[in-house]
């Protein structure tokens, strides 16, 4: 609760003309009145006074006579505030509107914290309606929860409408079903006899310096009368200002004029109050009432005196006893202002006799006015229930009827009623403020909502209602305004919304309920509430028309006798979906609307009427010793002026366009759909175009959208270029254009050519150029974000544009470097051409650049990327410059082929130094290390090959083979476990072959240095062990495996040659005959692998040709023309087996004629391994030459078998690297 005086709202929220008066004036904050045992809650908090403080009211002297009057009658004065001046009509009028002047003032409250706002004559007439006979005719309008009523002045509308053609169809609905006989009742003499005394008892009344004094009545009752007449038909009832300035001595506006919509909130200047209606009471209370919550306007004077510090003045004439509504009326009035005491003047025609003061809890309790406050509560509770229960739209006035003398209180929808008339001129003048005030509390709530979601509903409702009540034509600014707001409800840079949070359904009408609904829901509470059957039962001709009806005024009286089950907004949800293309379009359906009302209102030059020459042209002259600024001078292209608000809304609602269109191409990028994602796209940039011909300046944060759509352009021209198999498809989405999407264009159209970036977000068919505007979007997106208005902005921004820029370079650096491959690849001649030279250059210069930019955000690992690439590039520079002789065979390794591999080697090196260690990236570093290992491998490998032997010695190459096979091996990584394992295992035992095999070969061809010979057959020794080893570890180089041992055995058989004694000869065969039996291994790999083949090549035969079978065929050699391909090289295998058999037979012939001949007594165990040998030997000669390969393979293994358990092998069990 607010302390008195103090607003509950902000102060922000009050407008321009409350806010500029005198502070309030704090009164008691509570007040809490007792009748009889029950007690009746009532609270006031004053939210504005203008009124000064307090002060002590004159005593009027017995016989004082009130016709006479005083000097100072009808001067303005602040203590009486409006009062005292219009009680017989002032210099202006009464305006209309008067809840909708307080409603402007605390848009804060409105809408959900009060339920009904109100001059307080009209709070305390529908109060008295159980006991008065007099009729009230009230105006209803509902915004949210809170109620608006205004006195609806049927004689005075009725007046206007026969001299303006307005509400000629409410006239005739009145006569026809109302007052068939209606007629302007004029007041009586006595009224207005009542009326200037108590004016001028008001004025003696006041205790200063403008003390009362007689003076003689100039003004004859006569002419006091005219003047009464002249100056008090106005409706609604209202009261003028105290103020003294200019604009409220004029005559009221019409009603129906076109709106001040530059004063609107948020992209309005906040002027004078809207429509010109204005909060001219002098206070404004926060009232609670029970359970009731009501905004008060009230202008009863109060004084101070007495025991307490604020007191009420009244006049009676002691001849006419107080009755009950005159009871009722001074209650309320001192518990809506907070006042404890009562003080009555009486007189007898026009003579002072006596004062007495009561207390306000003893009003109701006065003789000839006794009355029960809780009637009085139940009153205020059904009448408010009955209001909500049928008032249920938004935006429609309803019509709170009831005539003299009758007891049927009728409610009827003038705006339905509105809608049915066959007239054209059937404006109903409460259209513009209602429509004014739910635009103002929606864009009062849409501050608060940027907090908290939970408004949107509320607010699309509120606005919703705004724009159907307006004509698009009179009132354009409103609607754009509204849109735009709208459209800002859909937030397209949120996250997902996540489970826990507070779910917003999908739905929500326009109005609270949709008509179906409502009927619905009417026809249930029919059947609960407690008097449907006498409502469901009364009915009249008269009644044909009204939306709800009180049968009978006394029905109020009864506790709650009406009750508001219609809930407020029952299903006000925001129809808001997770699908960002949905949300978008709806963004888009709102700004098109905008768009569309904004440029209804701009006319060109050859638009405009023709000047008139009697009107002068007025000549605004400025200021040149300042700057020029040329682009706020100057219409735009649709002749709009910069700083209209038809500028300003096109700015925001051109950017909200794009912003829209932004998110639907990064929702398409996302989904794949390119195609759709550039058309998107373009649409933003376009929409971005428009806003920079219409703005001056460009704010940060617009360029710095700017920037992100260029990069998702180049995202997407980079995807396009990459996708190019799709690229019929993508066209088809491109070209596809929505209906709004062309009546947006269209708009922008209006300001620009929306060529700008045509270029950008064009479909290239061709990829190179694809990325080519790739790399230009995110070259222009880098060069916005370090521009001296951005440097200081985006640096997490710029961080990703650099890395995008740094892929784009990569992606064309691989690009042109394919190219040049391909060339390598068709090309003829094995010459360089210029066009191959001219691509490696493209492709370096885009890695080196691209290597900068990822430098320059400290991106180690795609750095190291990039350095990989390049080194690839070396290699195909390398491979380019391979020497070919005449007869297409390959020439000697060339001193260019070195040099491109050395730099591939260096740019391996700097991305392995680029990543420090393999923490960092674990399969970058494995990448790296794999391409370094196997150009160091293919530069040893060739230079082993094909030795320049014309440039260098022997020597040389072979120290320089075996240091780049050394180095690939360093590079293996034999222990981490990964797809590469395999490879890695391969390798490093294809280096310890060939490294063994050249170093069997030197100890062959080597001559007199016998440390030299001895050193490489230690290493010869070392590397076929090692090979042996690796290979015995993969199940799957059976080929290799047999061919080094077969090597290892031709080696040792060498060694054996130069030997002379018997025994070192016999040492040197039986390491021989160990090695070959480890060749049982290689073959039962073989052996393995011919099997499945022969499976294989039988089932294809029986599912491909439905062959049985054949037992003999299936014994012979599989036929590999019509089987399926295998992994196994045949020829391969024949041609190591035409090895070993001559192998294996000589070194058993050997063996046996040495062991034979041997001097020495041969002990039991040479015995039987002659013996073997022999066996061996024979039925390895009686094997039939032409057997089945499977046939001699699985001799080879038996045979083998048989060596083994005898001999047994030094590193058949062992698959590690020594």
């Amino acid at each position: 609760q607010c302390s008195p005086g103090r607003s509950e709202c902000p102060e922000s929220s009050m407008s321009a003309s409350a806010a500029d008066r005198e502070p309030g004036i704090p009164l008691d904050n509570d007040s809490a009145v007792c009748s009889g045992n029950s007690e009746i809650k009532s609270r006031a908090v004053v939210k504005y006074s203008a009124a000064p403080p307090p002060t002590s009211y004159a005593l009027l002297q017995e016989k004082t006579d009130l016709k006479l009057p005083p000097a100072n009658w009808l001067r303005e004065n602040p203590q009486l505030g409006s009062a005292g001046t219009t009680i017989l009509g002032s210099s202006s009028k009464s305006k209309p509107f008067s809840s909708f002047g307080m409603a402007y003032d605390f848009i804060d409250c409105i809408g959900d914290d009060v339920d009904v706002v109100s001059d307080s004559e009209n709070i305390k007439k529908l109060l008295k309606i159980p006991y008065s006979k007099s009729h009230v005719s009230m105006a209803v309008h509902r915004v949210g929860r809170t109620l608006l009523l205004d006195e609806l002045d049927i004689q005075e509308l009725f007046m206007r409408s026969s001299q303006t053609g307005d509400w000629t169809w409410l006239k005739e609905f009145y006569q026809r079903l109302v007052d068939q006989k209606w007629q302007r009742k004029k007041k009586s003499k006595e009224h207005w006899y009542q009326k200037a005394i108590l004016s001028k008892f008001l004025y003696y009344s006041i205790n200063g310096d403008g003390a009362a004094e007689p003076v003689q009545n100039d003004l004859n009752e006569g002419e006091e009368e005219n003047g009464a007449e002249e100056f008090s038909s106005s409706w609604p009832t209202t009261f003028t200002s105290t103020s003294s300035d200019a604009e409220e001595s004029d005559p009221p506006k019409q009603v129906t004029s076109i709106p001040k919509e530059q004063n609107l909130p948020m992209l309005f200047n906040e002027g004078e109050n809207s429509q010109g209606l204005r909060n001219d009471f002098v206070r404004n209370i926060m009232w609670t009432f029970e359970d009731i919550h009501m905004l008060v306007g009230s202008n009863m004077p109060i004084f101070g005196g007495g025991r307490y510090p604020a007191v009420s003045l009244r006049l009676r004439d002691n001849n006419k006893p107080i009755n009950i509504l005159t009871g009722i009326d001074y209650w309320l009035d001192n518990l809506m202002c907070n006042v404890p005491e009562l003080v009555m003047c009486f007189h007898v025609n026009g003579i002072v006799q006596k004062y007495e003061m009561i207390k306000t809890e003893d009003i109701p309790h006065l003789e000839n006015s006794t009355f029960s406050t809780r009637v009085v509560k139940d009153i205020a509770q059904n009448i408010l229930s009955f209001l909500k229960s049928n008032c249920t739209k938004e935006g429609h006035t309803y019509w709170l009827f009831k005539a003299s003398g009758s007891d049927i209180v009728k409610l009827y929808d003038l705006t339905t009623l509105c809608e049915e008339a066959e007239e054209e001129k059937c404006q109903n003048p409460f259209t513009l403020p209602v429509a004014v005030l739910l635009y103002k509390v929606a864009s009062n709530l849409m501050l608060k909502a940027r907090q908290n979601r939970k408004h949107y509903g509320t607010i699309r409702t509120l606005l919703l209602n705004c724009v159907k009540l307006l004509d698009q034509e009179r009132h354009p600014q409103i609607i754009a305004s509204a849109h735009y707001i709208l459209s800002e409800l859909f937030q397209l840079d949120e996250p997902p919304q996540e489970d826990g949070e507070e779910s917003l359904r999908a739905g929500g009408s326009e109005d609270s309920y949709s008509d179906e609904d409502r009927e619905e829901e009417e026809e249930e509470e029919a059947e609960l509430t407690e008097d449907s059957d006498e409502n469901s039962s009364y009915s009249s001709q008269d009644d044909s028309k009204a939306v709800a009806v009180i049968r009978s005024v006394g029905e109020l009286s009864v506790p709650e006798k009406y009750k508001s089950t219609h809930q407020i907004r029952p299903s006000c949800a925001f129809p808001v979906s997770q699908d960002k293309e949905e949300k978008c379009r709806h963004v888009l359906s709102y700004v098109l609307k905008g768009l569309k009302a904004v440029d209804g209102t701009i006319k060109k030059e050859s638009d405009l009427p023709a000047a008139d020459p009697n009107t002068p042209i007025p000549l605004k002259y400025e200021d040149r010793t300042g700057p020029l600024q040329a682009d706020q001078k100057h219409p735009t292209r649709s002749g709009m002026l910069p700083g209209s608000w038809q500028h300003r809304m096109k700015l925001q609602l051109f950017l909200k366009a794009s912003k829209a269109y932004y998110v639907l191409s990064d929702a398409a990028t996302n989904l794949l759909k390119y195609g759709r994602a550039l058309r998107y796209i373009k649409l933003s940039l376009q929409c971005y175009d428009a806003y920079c011909s219409v703005s001056g300046t460009l704010h940060p944060q617009v360029l710095q959208f700017h920037s992100q759509c260029l990069s998702l352009c180049g995202d997407i021209q980079l995807m396009l270029a990459q996708n190019a198999k799709n690229r019929a498809a993508y066209l088809e989405e491109y070209s596809y254009q929505t209906k709004e999407d062309q009546e947006i264009l269209h708009s922008l159209h209006r300001e620009s050519s929306c060529q700008a970036f045509n270029m950008a977000t064009d479909l290239a068919m061709d990829p190179e150029y694809q990325l080519f505007v790739s790399s230009k979007c995110y070259e222009a997106a880098y060069e916005l974000l370090v521009s001296e208005a951005l440097k200081d902005h985006a640096s997490d921004q710029l961080a990703q544009v650099l890395k995008r820029l740094g892929n784009i370079r990569n992606e064309m650096g691989v690009y042109h470097m394919n190219q040049a491959a391909a060339m390598q690849t068709e090309k003829v001649k094995r010459s360089v051409s210029v066009a191959e030279q001219e691509m490696w250059k493209k492709s370096f210069a885009f890695f080196e650049k691209g290597m900068k930019d990822f430098e320059a955000i400290g991106d180690r690992t795609n750095t190291a990327l990039l350095l990989c690439n390049t080194g690839r590039l070396m290699r195909i520079c390398a491979q380019a410059h391979c020497a070919i002789s005449a007869d297409q065979s390959r020439g000697e390794f060339s001193p260019e082929e070195a040099l491109y591999y050395n730099k591939a080697i260096d740019y391996y090196l700097r991305a392995i130094k680029s990543l420090a260690s393999r923490e960092s990236h674990s399969a970058v570093w494995d990448s790296v290390n794999w391409e370094l290992s196997t150009t160091y491998f293919t530069l040893a490998t060739l230079l082993q090959d094909y030795a320049p032997l014309s440039r260098k010695a022997q020597e040389q190459i072979e120290r320089e083979v075996t240091e780049a096979m050394m180095k690939s091996l360093k590079y293996c990584d034999l222990q981490t476990e990964s797809a590469r394992q395999p490879l890695y295992q391969y390798r490093a035992a294809t280096i310890h072959h060939r490294l063994a095999s050249m170093y069997h070969s030197c100890f062959r061809n080597q001559v007199g240095d016998e440390h030299l010979r001895k050193q490489h057959r230690s290493l010869a020794e070392l590397h076929y062990s090692k090979a042996v080893c690796l290979f015995l570890s993969l199940k799957d180089a059976p080929c290799e495996l047999l061919r080094t041992l077969l090597e290892r055995v031709a080696f040792a058989e060498f060694t054996m040659a130069g030997q002379s004694s018997s025994a070192a000869k016999l040492k040197s065969l039986t390491g021989a005959i160990e090695i070959m039996t480890e060749t049982r291994y290689a073959f039962q790999l073989i052996h393995n692998e011919l099997l499945e083949e022969q499976t294989e090549v039988t089932l294809f035969r029986i599912t491909h040709c439905n062959l049985e079978p054949d037992p003999a065929e299936s014994a012979e050699s599989p036929d590999v023309a019509s089987a399926p391909p295998s992994g196994l090289n045949l020829e391969e295998v024949m041609k190591l087996i035409g090895v070993f058999e001559p192998s294996f037979s000589f070194l058993l012939l050997q063996l046996i004629k040495l062991m034979t001949t041997m001097k020495r007594k041969p002990s039991n165990k040479d015995e039987e391994l002659l013996k073997t040998y022999k066996n061996v030997y024979s039925k390895l000669l009686r094997a039939e030459k032409n057997a089945p390969l499977l046939s001699r393979v699985k001799l080879h293994i038996e045979l083998l078998q048989q060596l083994t358990s005898q001999t047994g092998s030094r590193c058949s069990g062992n698959t590690t690297l020594l």
